[in-house]
């Protein structure tokens, strides 16, 4: 699939965020420890929740779509511990649903998880956890079996910080026998929305401080509604899109909180921001200036935010910098827009103690992987055919070619399509001119 953009032109007009994808396939997860269904509503048409939905049905479970948004888990009917690799190769949900097959039913078999090829996503922070509750983990090839007869509660700290194996433990710890306290535990909005829905199941959680979270584990777990949470990480790429275009885009449905570090980078380069409620709108009011961002765990400047800022960044005033600490290989993007005229180098900062500096696993870490990189601006844009491999660097090559002027054609969109629900109608509603092609 590939989309071709028609570049040059400022977006402008109104638009409203789609549920947070990072929260609504967890929560469908989730949803499995309940012994009756779930509704979930505002959970967004994006193909990372199809899929989790079709691996439920392949488990014996129900997963169905009773409105546009709203979905309704069923797990009495599950039936089956093993989790194929067909189903479940191009997300990376498969961690999460160990815990409701190994409650089920003693054991999981699960594939390692896919997703986006940003770096790798380290399991033994969450698999030395779900250890320390009780559970036995084995390698067979391509799969991880984990078997418990029970888990019972117990303290255990994150030696770094992990949004998933918070999440995992999260799930396991809810179902413990007795009590879990998480030191260093992650702090991601979408953490604390999963927690408010489990928390509607029946369990007991709560934040003891910022980076504690202490978990009384309960017999049984009841179905709930939740609503989830806004999808800060779209609300970002609309806030980009007005940037890139010199345009000014509202977008409905934002929490100021979730924005945060990304507001301090916005009046740091100069661009147009202000709040009506949770409407947010963003401008562009004159020339960018540079900025110096180092990505972080929340409350830090997100990853998945660096490809969508660097595409603003190439028509900024002056030299900005992105240092990369949460993924060890995370600027392919950057290769792509080099080819669309972007002056970009590539290079690796002077860290005094990378341990400490960077969350990837230094084992991970290879000589070829660059962790930051320098953005020279401003540089037009040139029309170009690219191709993502991931959902935020795709984007990113969305904005690039919108803010170029001239034919664009971006390959590889069935990425993004993973993580934004309908993006390209989105766009098209502001004024862009996307067209799909199968390719």
């Amino acid at each position: 699939m590939r989309w071709r953009i028609r570049g040059g032109r400022p977006l402008g007009g109104r638009v409203r965020v789609s549920g947070a994808k990072n929260t609504a396939f967890k929560a469908m997860i989730a949803a499995l420890l309940a012994d009756g269904p779930s509704v979930l509503e505002n959970v967004p048409d994006v193909e990372d929740v199809r899929i989790v939905a079709r691996a439920i049905e392949a488990l014996g479970g129900c997963a169905t779509r009773s409105e546009a948004t709203t979905w309704i888990i069923d797990p009495r009917s599950i039936r089956e511990a093993h989790v194929r690799n067909s189903v479940l190769a191009r997300t990376r949900a498969s961690p999460f649903l160990i815990v409701p097959l190994l409650v089920r039913f003693g054991e999981a078999l699960v594939p390692a998880p896919g997703g986006d090829r940003i770096g790798r996503r380290p399991l033994d922070r969450l698999l030395v956890g779900l250890e320390a509750l009780g559970a036995r983990v084995d390698a067979c090839g391509e799969y991880l079996r984990v078997r418990a007869t029970y888990l019972h509660g117990a303290p255990y700290r994150f030696p770094k910080n992990t949004h998933t194996g918070t999440e995992v433990l999260l799930l396991a710890a809810a179902c413990a026998r007795g009590e879990t306290v998480l030191e260093n535990a992650a702090q991601e909005p979408e953490v604390d929305d999963l927690i408010a829905f489990l928390d509607a199941m029946g369990a007991c959680i709560r934040r003891t401080d910022e980076r504690t979270i202490r978990i009384e584990g309960v017999p049984q777990l009841r179905g709930a509604r939740h609503r989830v949470m806004p999808d800060r990480n779209e609300a970002v790429t609309f806030a980009c899109a007005a940037l890139a275009t010199k345009g000014e885009i509202e977008i409905e449905e934002v929490r100021p909180s979730d924005v945060r570090a990304f507001l301090a980078v916005l009046e740091e380069i100069g661009a147009g921001s202000a709040w009506v409620g949770t409407t947010w709108r963003v401008w562009y009011r004159g020339p960018l200036r540079s900025a110096y961002i180092r990505t972080a765990p929340h409350p830090g400047f997100m990853t998945d935010w660096q490809p969508l800022i660097a595409s603003v960044l190439t028509q900024a005033q002056g030299v900005s910098v992105i240092h990369e600490t949460v993924f060890e290989n995370r600027f392919q993007y950057a290769r792509e827009l080099q080819r669309m005229g972007a002056r970009i180098e590539f290079f690796n900062p002077s860290v005094e103690d990378p341990d400490a500096v960077y969350n990837f696993n230094l084992g991970d870490d290879r000589p070829e992987f660059f962790h930051a990189i320098r953005i020279f601006g401003p540089t037009p844009l040139c029309p170009a055919i690219v191709r993502a491999t991931d959902i935020r660097g795709g984007a990113a090559l969305v904005l690039a070619a919108l803010a170029a002027c001239g034919e664009s054609v971006v390959e590889g969109v069935e990425h993004v399509e993973r993580g934004y629900a309908r993006l390209d109608a989105a766009l098209r509603a502001l004024g862009a001119e996307i067209e799909r092609e199968d390719a």
